[in-house]
């Protein structure tokens, strides 16, 4: 990987680490009070198995549902960079976004990504090209309905990664809605990876058949 790209991430995860420190001391309210100003990132083991499974499926056209800080978007990124393609990444805060286009500039990767501001939702639905594949990682109870906005769009073979699973504890209701509902799609195969906060990692084979012909 690059080294600028490198010293971004860790400048990231020192962060991460600080505020986890800072979090210990925090009850629920207090928490969910301060919760935008934190990362709240995927972590280092789950930023590289994105990156490995963007790159290894070679996907053109990367989508990113809740890049908060940028974290997992300078993972996407770089991977769409080693495939010559492009990440869209949504983020509903216009703060939280600013903070994430500085940090892509700095590694470098400004010209992979297309940031979109707003509403995940009303950016989903102006999204009309195929999709190879997808992190999705904003507020659980958003999971299926944006769902169900990109997977029409999803092309044969395109992979969808839903972070946080397994943990916190206060999502495991929603995570648990998300995941019934992808595994009904008789076009999706779908298994949940302990990695991170837990993954469920699927894969779209709508179409398969005709492209293996």
């Amino acid at each position: 990987m690059d080294q600028v790209v490198e010293s971004i991430l860790r400048e990231y995860e020192k962060r991460s680490d600080a505020e986890t420190e800072r979090n210990r001391n925090m009850d629920d309210k207090e928490f969910f009070a301060h919760r935008d100003e934190f990362l709240l990132s995927v972590g280092p083991a789950t930023g590289q198995l994105l990156n490995l499974l963007a790159t290894q499926s070679r996907a053109k056209t990367i989508l990113e549902v809740g890049s908060s800080y940028g974290y997992s978007t300078v993972w996407l990124a770089e991977a769409a960079r080693i495939n010559g393609g492009k990440l869209i990444t949504l983020e509903a805060i216009a703060e939280k976004q600013e903070y994430a286009r500085a940090q892509i500039e700095k590694a470098g990767l400004s010209a992979y990504v297309d940031f979109r501001l707003g509403d995940a939702r009303d950016s989903l639905s102006k999204i009309e090209i195929p999709i190879d594949f997808v992190l999705l990682d904003l507020w659980k109870n958003l999971y299926i309905p944006c769902f169900d906005l990109f997977y029409p769009r999803l092309s044969p073979g395109a992979l969808v990664v839903a972070d946080n699973m397994l943990y916190p504890e206060s999502a495991l209701t929603h995570a648990m809605d998300y995941r019934r509902h992808v595994r009904i799609k008789r076009d999706m195969q779908s298994v949940l990876v302990p990695v991170g906060s837990g993954l469920e990692l699927s894969r779209c084979t709508r179409g398969l058949e005709t492209v293996l012909v």
